[in-house]
Parts: structure tokens; sequence; C-alpha cells
């Protein structure tokens, strides 16, 4: 907004505006100490520009303010799934303004500077990162007529934004040790109501009349002296928890882990892989009809309590999307306390222990356990310390990943968004599983 009352300092002449009315003034003196008229005209146009200067000072401010480009959540944030997102910088009309010199900068990117007339500025914020991410901060000053006042610098910061994860489509998914309810798409050993034939028995008191195969009925019971039932497999779901861990967030370049230097437009961090590979897994589990909930490590609470349906997918991508780091990562006290008869699928770099000390607990309760792997291809560099000590991490994250093999844990590694190789390693850990309980 404009403020009426300026201040001395808000626009200052430069230093050209004092050398041209000094210049104007010797050359007139000159002029008439010479009497020559020349140099006494030479000198008129400087000192003229200096006189329109002095009554063409700029009349306000040209502070302006960001847009929101959607409505606020209730998190206080903007939500989008967009990655291509256009915010409004709204410059002030100030009279006596010219220009507006803009330098833009954002997460990711290298800074842009532009010259525009006020008005509404319209930026693009382009990312792949999901999640609460920085947009824009623009810093900005306003230029008079002819350039001879110039406005103090001033700067204003976008409001964050929070990138919703999307989902990767995968196939066949693995199924807990026990189905629970009545309902579902997955065939339990229980009989009932189901599409898939277990066997033909005789009729019991309370089968269904519906239930009648008339025709092996007349194979076998000519006289109908013995109706004869279809018997089915009963329909039920599965319950699935997915346990993120957003305790950390790194990228592939170690100069960012160090927490200096900005990440890449481009680059995924280990959190947006997460959120990436969780709101996946959550897709295709509640296209099948399960119950679907989240954990996260960082957080004392469940973000989301297990249900199923479209509704509930809303639910886990907004929660995956609010997910960040809470300063430094916190032991944990207890585990997450999920029921036996749930897969459980933990998404974590694996940098620490904490996720291999959970998998082995939930292993020993019965689960079955799922580690996902986000950690994201990592780029040395040229420095040979940090090729070192990225070695001696490699090193004991190799241990933690032969460890959990040896519990008998699948690893599904989810280094890139949109890959092919995730579904096809669920596959083959379901058919693992399916023929492990064939021989059952």
């Amino acid at each position: 907004m404009i403020n009426p009352r300026l201040s001395a300092k808000d626009w200052t002449q430069p230093k050209v505006y004092r050398g041209a009315l000094i210049l104007g003034f010797v050359l007139a003196a000159l002029g008439i100490l010479l009497q020559r008229f020349d140099l006494a005209l030479m000198g008129i146009p400087p000192l003229l520009v200096t006189s329109v200067a002095g009554h063409s000072r700029p009349k306000g401010r040209t502070i302006g303010h960001f847009e929101a480009p959607v409505p606020n959540t209730n998190a206080g944030l903007p939500l989008t799934t967009e990655t291509n997102e256009k915010y409004h910088l709204a410059l002030p009309g100030v009279d006596n303004v010219d220009a507006v010199q803009v330098r833009v900068y954002s997460p990711g990117h290298r800074p842009t500077t532009l010259v525009t007339k006020p008005g509404n500025l319209g930026l693009t914020f382009d990312s792949v990162r999901t999640g609460p991410h920085p947009t824009f901060t623009v810093q900005a000053r306003g230029h008079g007529a002819f350039d001879l006042w110039q406005e103090q610098p001033w700067a204003t910061v976008a409001s964050e934004t929070v990138g919703l994860p999307t989902n990767s489509p995968l196939g066949l998914m693995p199924a807990p040790a026990r189905l629970r309810g009545l309902t579902g798409s997955r065939q339990s050993r229980r009989f009932g109501d189901g599409g898939d034939l277990r066997d033909i028995a005789p009729m019991r008191p309370g089968d269904s009349l519906r239930r009648v195969d008339w025709r092996a009925t007349g194979r076998r019971s000519p006289e109908l002296n013995q109706l004869y039932v279809r018997r089915t497999f009963s329909n039920a779901e599965g319950i699935a928890e997915l346990v993120i861990d957003s305790r950390d967030d790194v990228g592939p370049d170690l100069e960012t882990w160090r927490g200096s230097g900005d990440l890449r437009g481009d680059d995924l961090t280990s959190l947006d892989l997460a959120r990436n590979a969780a709101a996946s897994v959550a897709g295709a589990l509640i296209a099948t009809g399960d119950r679907v909930g989240l954990e996260d490590l960082a957080y004392q609470r469940r973000p989301v309590a297990a249900a199923t349906g479209q509704r509930q997918l809303r639910r886990i991508q907004q929660a995956l999307a609010l997910s960040r780091p809470k300063g430094e990562p916190s032991k944990l006290l207890r585990p997450p306390r999920l029921p036996n008869d749930a897969v459980i699928y933990l998404f974590s770099t694996l940098l620490d222990d904490t996720p291999l000390t959970l998998a082995s607990g939930w292993i020993d309760q019965g689960n079955v356990v799922i580690v996902i792997d986000t950690l994201p291809n990592v780029r040395t560099g040229r420095s040979a310390n940090l090729a070192f000590a990225w070695r001696i991490t490699q090193l004991e994250r190799n241990l933690r990943l032969e460890t959990l093999k040896a519990q008998g844990i699948p690893i599904v590694p989810w280094h890139s968004a949109g890959s092919v190789a995730p579904a096809t390693e669920f596959a083959k850990v379901a058919r693992a599983q399916a023929k492990t309980r064939g021989r059952r």
C-alpha cells in the first residue's frame, strides 16, 4: 500500500544528480566570466533537468504484496497438486514512477532480475518437490522520472506452498497374514459369500437355497434325495499401516546434507520419495478395498487412523504433504503400536538404527513388514572428504540392509518417482508370499 507520509530517506537522488547540478553551475559561471555564451548555454540543460527532477519527486512507495494462488487450508498453507503455480505480485501505481527494478529469488533456481512497470507481475513457480517449501522472495526498488529518483530497496516473501504427492501405478500388492471382516476384495480361507468356488458339498442346515447346484444334484442324486450346494470362499479385507520416517530429509547432493546450499529444483529428496511411495502404496491398497492407516515417526500421535475409500486416500495425501522434520531426530521412547494382523510398510533412508529396531520388533509380533528404501541416488561431487564420509555411511547402511534381509524382510528400493521397478518388486514379494502360504 502507498504510504502518504514519506520520509526523506524513502527516495534518494543518485550521485549523477549532484554531478549534473554542479556541472550546470560550473558551465554557466564559466560562460558568464569568460563571456562565452556557448558555455553558458551548455550549462542550461543540466540545470533544467535537475529543476524538473526536484518537482517530480514520487508521491509514494512501490511496496508490493503477493496474492495467494490458491485458498489456504486449515493448516495455514496452500495445498496444490500442480507443479506450475502462478503467483501475482501486485505493484501499486505511484505518481512520477516510471519503472520498478525487481530481483526474484526462488529455492533451487538462479535469481532473476527484470525491470517492469507498476502493476501486476506474474511469477510462475515450477518444482518437482512435495510437502511444505518456500516459493518466492522478491527484492525491488522503484525508479523515478529520468532515473533521477531511486527508492530505498524493499523485500517481500510469498507464502509457503504444500505440494501433494501423486500416485505412481502399482499392480499386485502383498497381503497380510490374516484377513478381517466379511467385506473386501481379498479371498479368505473361510466359507461364506464370495466369488471363488471352494467345493460342492451336500446341503446342510443353514445353507441357502440359492446355493443349490442343480446340475451337480442331478448327476449325484438323480432321485433328488440329496441336494448339493456350491460353497465359496468369503471375501475379506486386509489392513495395512504406512510408517513414514520423516525425521530427516536429505537430497542427492552431499553438499546439502550439512545444511549449506540450496537443492536444485529438479532434485527429489528422501522425504519427497517417501511421500510419493506412501501415496502410491495407499492408492494401490485402497483400490483393492484394504484399510490403510498412516504413522509418522516424527510425531507422537497417529495422523491418520486405518480406513478405506477415496476420502481416506485424500487424508493420507494431505498428512504426507504436511510431514516434515522437527528439529534434530529424537529417540523414540516406544515404537508405534500397530495391529498384529497388518502389513507394515516402512519408508526410511536407513541412515540410523531406529528403523532396523522397529522392523525387528514388528517381525517378532508376527506382522508382515516391507521396508521401502527412499534414499535418493547420492552424488559425492569432487570433494574427497565427502566421498570418504559417504563411503563409511554407505557401509553402515549396507550392514543394516543385510540384517533386514537375514530376517526375511523384503526391501523395495524407491530411488526415483514414476519408476516401474517398485511395482515389479512388490509383485515379486506378493508371489513369494502366495507360494509360502500354498505350501502351508
